[in-house]
């Protein structure tokens, strides 16, 4: 069985600096939900307020309806998989998997019975007797997975588990990860920096900045309907331009910039206003004359095998990316040569971005 996880309101101080600033969201029964942000935004203070390592100065935490004021860790139905595992190197596996039932009082035939099917959970049905130090990385994760699904949380919270790993063990592990989610049904929070792994894996994500909620919601529409300047810059790759809104027609914002004028659909809160921004994302933008378009100098050509990206730059300085897949690239300008970089208006956005300024292209 699983619980959802209820933040109504909550902050924490730590002298002067709030950490965690009016924080509130519903993490429902059974899903896999990420919290993603930069480094210092709040996201793991976070997790240990709900593992109760924390407490809020203000607002409440409730897990499955009931509040946790008041309970310490040891009494919530959490279990936290740390950023080191925190494995023990002269126990065999399946002890490891069982420590908590030991220390339960549970007798070591039912360990050893638990043991196992929970190997076989996290798909390693042979590896009880083993000891740590014979498993590779991507099996370190997944007996530390078996270890804190052994105490039957009603929730799982994960702190950035796959970090120390390399980037294919990274992306094999996430789908295991998930899968494991899928077969257990337990609630995971899972907190991460890359957007990768939080867009692969979760049912939603919510994206952090300096300790305030700035968007929750599906990849899907975290990813193609961002909330601001800051959720589309730090989710995915963009081309910005500097600008300000200078009419409104049909659903779509005009937006003068120094390089020409551009229609796009303007987001939450653009109406009012100073600070704006257009972005569009380097696979919607194609090279040729359209409706939106302008001319830059092409200043790379960069293969990445499935993908192959046209960078530009403008004659006012700005980077533009026309990004396509290796089977529809077609012919590619030389470096150095003029090209027409354009982009549809339904696929660009206009957002309230109140990040510093200057222009510059996420990712190239």
């Amino acid at each position: 069985m699983s619980e959802g996880v209820d933040l109504s309101a909550v902050s924490i101080e730590f002298g002067s600096f709030k950490a965690v600033d009016n924080v509130s969201v519903d993490v429902r029964p059974g899903e896999f939900f990420s919290f993603l942000g930069p480094s210092g935004c709040g996201k793991t203070t976070i997790l240990r307020m709900v593992s109760g390592f924390l407490s809020p100065s203000s607002g409440d935490i409730r897990i499955g309806g009931k509040s946790m004021k008041g309970i310490g860790p040891n009494r919530r139905p959490t279990a936290l998989i740390f950023q080191n595992l925190a494995l023990f190197p002269l126990m065999p596996v399946w002890e490891n998997i069982t420590f908590g039932l030991r220390v339960r009082g549970i007798g070591r035939s039912e360990r050893r019975k638990r043991a196992e099917e929970l190997l076989r959970v996290v798909d390693l049905p042979d590896a009880g007797d083993k000891a740590i130090g014979q498993l590779s990385g991507g099996q370190k994760q997944r007996i530390a997975i078996a270890r804190a699904l052994a105490v039957e949380p009603k929730v799982m919270l994960l702190d950035e588990p796959l970090s120390a790993l390399d980037l294919k063990l990274r992306q094999h592990m996430r789908a295991e990860l998930r899968a494991i989610q899928e077969r257990t049904g337990v609630t995971f929070i899972y907190i991460t920096h890359d957007q990768s792994e939080a867009l692969a894996m979760s049912d939603r994500v919510a994206v952090m900045s300096r300790g305030k909620l700035q968007q929750v919601d599906t990849p899907q529409v975290i990813y193609n309907t961002p909330a601001n300047g800051f959720v589309a810059s730090f989710v995915g790759e963009n081309t910005i331009l500097n600008g300000a809104v200078d009419g409104e027609e049909g659903g779509f914002a005009s937006f003068r910039t120094p390089d020409g004028r551009f229609k796009a659909r303007p987001g939450p809160g653009v109406r009012n206003s100073g600070t704006t921004r257009l972005f569009v994302r380097p696979e919607n933008v194609r090279l040729g004359s359209a409706e939106n378009s302008l001319e830059a100098t092409v200043t790379k050509v960069v293969f990445e095998g499935n993908l192959i990206s046209v960078i530009g730059t403008t004659r006012n300085g700005v980077p533009i990316v026309a990004q396509f897949t290796n089977g529809a690239a077609g012919e590619l300008p030389q470096i150095g040569s003029t090209a027409r970089f354009s982009f549809d208006p339904e696929r660009a956005q206009i957002l309230v971005d109140d990040r510093p300024t200057g222009v510059r292209t996420e990712g190239f």
